[in-house]
């Protein structure tokens, strides 16, 4: 795995060889460039991965790609969970086959919303397979997939499930970071490889796939019981690490009005803080926040992303602009179902144009709004498409964004916007839920 560090990952997946015009363009946002590939080794490769075992994680990388049906990733992926545990390799395919879907879907929580909500039966590796996996891998998978293709309806339930399978605090925020961190490596790969012209062959041959599930799920047993007999968490412990909020005034519907948040699992106490914690919020102002102080937890994760984060979206060296970069993590936010976040961002879009009314049209409609305005009704698709599983961004949405009159620099903008929020929304949807301020809500 060492070896693959040499090269930038999503230089990789998406095809780029040293040179390339479009990756050329990618060191406009160099930070961005150099925080993803640390984002990666802190997931993917850490100095101490603890009891969420390398096996483990590369077991859901390459079930997050399969899932996303990003034929390069796959084979990336499942040649690295090869080299730890080659008899899981088999397995995850066959879950993964059984496991397709598409998204996002779900219902919504917010009452305002029902009328949009998309039921879909959960999905969780059958009893066979989780004899095979162990209870920490079975419900790993069965919690990714939910974040993949059911973002919306994460919940506190979902964590104690984790618990209860053995997962410690640490580590379910560290599961959180790698499934929504892949959700944004694996947009903006494929959405470079579209723009470069090189979108990729077909998808995955799952019909192959679902005829062996059987066999493989049976077969993974020794490739998976690494680091799956941890002791399962017992019901004090999910009362002890998980809080729910049952008078919590929640909001009805999307909105520009800003919301606080609330975590369901446990954040590192302010005072308790460690240096290397302290130096991951990278604000110092973050330490008063649960949300960061919760992401501390796995601090090199946690920095990664926030200076990835800030690359992206406030780096106006060349590119395209704030309020576009704001509607783009708007439109994925809308999508996803993410109502906190689509409410910071559509605040942040009007800020940045002054545009109001044709903001709040998009968190009132949808994201089939005619925002009445080429470019943005381009950004606006284009976003969605990044944001669907299986992916979907295709040469058409790149010839709707030239047409628009957007250069490749502000096409790199567009797809990382709507990216970095296909991360942002899965960490805020799985770990806590948003609320009316009090001030705001007695009003």
């Amino acid at each position: 795995m060492t070896a693959a560090l040499t090269a930038d990952i999503i230089d990789l997946l998406a095809g780029l060889g040293r040179g390339h015009d479009i990756a050329t363009l990618r060191d406009q946002r160099a930070q961005a460039r150099e925080n993803a590939q640390l984002s990666f080794a802190a997931l993917l490769e850490p100095e101490n991965p603890g009891d969420f075992t390398l096996a483990e994680r590369y077991a859901v990388a390459q079930f997050v790609a399969e899932l996303h049906d990003f034929p390069d990733a796959v084979e990336f992926y499942a040649d690295v969970l090869g080299d730890e545990s080659p008899d899981l390799v088999g397995t995850v395919r066959a879950l993964a086959a059984d496991a397709a879907a598409a998204g996002p879907v779900g219902t919504y929580r917010e009452p305002g919303l029902q009328g949009e909500s998309v039921a879909v039966e959960p999905w969780a590796p059958s009893a066979d397979a989780a004899a095979a996996l162990g209870p920490r891998l079975t419900a790993a998978l069965a919690h990714t997939h939910l974040l993949v293709i059911r973002p919306r309806e994460a919940s506190a339930d979902a964590l104690a499930a984790l618990v209860r399978a053995g997962w410690n605090a640490d580590d379910i925020v560290s599961l959180s970071q790698l499934v929504a961190f892949l959700a944004f490596q694996l947009r903006a790969s494929w959405g470079l490889r579209v723009l470069a012209g090189a979108p990729g062959e077909g998808g995955v041959d799952r019909a192959t796939g679902t005829a062996s599930t059987a066999s493989a799920a049976s077969t993974g047993a020794t490739g998976a019981a690494a680091g799956s007999d941890a002791a399962v968490g017992s019901d004090a412990a999910v009362a002890e690490l998980i809080t729910e909020y049952p008078d919590l005034h929640r909001p009805e519907h999307f909105t520009q009005q800003s919301l606080g948040w609330v975590p369901w699992l446990a954040p590192v106490a302010e005072a308790e803080l460690t240096d290397k914690q302290r130096d991951a919020l990278v604000d110092p102002l973050r330490a008063k926040m649960p949300y960061f102080r919760l992401l501390a937890r796995d601090p090199a994760a946690l920095r990664a992303r926030t200076l990835t984060d800030l690359d992206i979206f406030f780096n106006t060296e060349g590119g395209i602009g704030r309020a576009e970069r704001e509607l783009a993590a708007t439109a994925a936010s809308r999508h996803n179902g993410c109502v906190f976040c689509a409410s910071v961002h559509s605040a942040a879009a009007t800020r940045e144009s002054g545009r109001e009314a044709t903001v709040q049209a998009l968190l009132d409609e949808g994201v089939g709004a005619d925002l009445a305005d080429a470019t943005w009704n381009a950004v606006v698709s284009a976003s969605v498409s990044l944001t669907n599983t299986p992916l979907g961004f295709g040469e058409a949405d790149v010839r709707g964004l030239r047409a628009a009159g957007l250069s490749d620099a502000e096409i790199i903008d567009v797809v990382n916007g709507a990216a970095f929020f296909n991360w942002a929304n899965r960490l805020m949807l799985s770990l806590g839920e948003p609320e009316v301020p009090a001030k705001r809500g007695q009003s």
